[in-house]
């Protein structure tokens, strides 16, 4: 009876596949946490409440959870990015920059945002009295987030600019200028939900990325 064996750089590949992975599953999950609590927390309204005061309340632990896990799963994806295009082009930059987005996704999660907008039910309605420490490293880790994938965007533009791919250079530039047509649109009244397309954009183009590498890039891992 023969046993097969599995070489190292076959073994390197499937775990970088894996991490890659990780990208693909991350948006989705938040977006389904998110979706389900939107329609089943008490007094939470998607189209006025922003998805941040889900981390507020009795069950916030859900939303927290959903921030730290998703940015882990953006680590990971970077990781493997890093393994596959290791040497390329954009090769440095663009993984780190995938991994600045999901640190940035912790940090917004353990850093929970302050209460407002009458949520939870009891709140005064409007802004916060006052801004706390934790409500404020929230806002940074947003501002982390948003500024890691739009330089993202850039960096795996000139990738493709550079390999005549000019589909994904027409991908990596359309996706950031949406993204904050989505979130400057002069329209309060639908901010929350423009936010939630814009996260939304944000996490398709980065999951479309870390498909591509993985057909395009992981034949090459060592």
């Amino acid at each position: 009876m023969s046993v097969q064996t599995v070489s190292p750089a076959t073994q390197t590949t499937r775990g970088t596949a894996r991490l890659l992975a990780a990208g693909v599953v991350a948006g989705p999950l938040f977006l389904a946490v998110w979706l389900v609590q939107a329609i089943t927390r008490n007094g939470f309204d998607p189209t006025y409440h922003p998805l941040s005061l889900l981390s507020l309340g009795g069950l916030g632990w859900i939303q927290i959870a959903s921030f730290v896990v998703t940015g882990a799963l953006y680590v990971a994806c970077a990781v493997g990015m890093r393994r596959a295009l290791r040497g390329g082009r954009g090769g440095t930059w663009g993984p780190l920059l995938i991994g600045f987005q999901g640190i940035g996704l912790i940090v917004a999660g353990v850093c929970v945002t302050d209460a407002g907008a009458g949520f939870p039910p009891g709140t005064p309605g409007g802004p916060p009295a006052h801004v706390t420490w934790h409500g404020a490293l929230h806002e940074v880790g947003y501002a982390l987030t948003t500024l890691a994938w739009l330089a993202a965007c850039f960096v795996y533009a000139r990738r493709f600019a550079a390999q005549r791919q000019r589909g994904w250079v027409r991908a990596c530039v359309a996706a950031p200028v949406a993204y904050l047509l989505l979130v400057a649109w002069p329209d309060l009244d639908s901010l929350s939900l423009r936010l939630v397309l814009a996260t939304a954009l944000s996490f398709g183009l980065t999951a479309a990325l870390a498909v591509h590498v993985s057909r395009d890039g992981c034949r090459t891992s060592r």
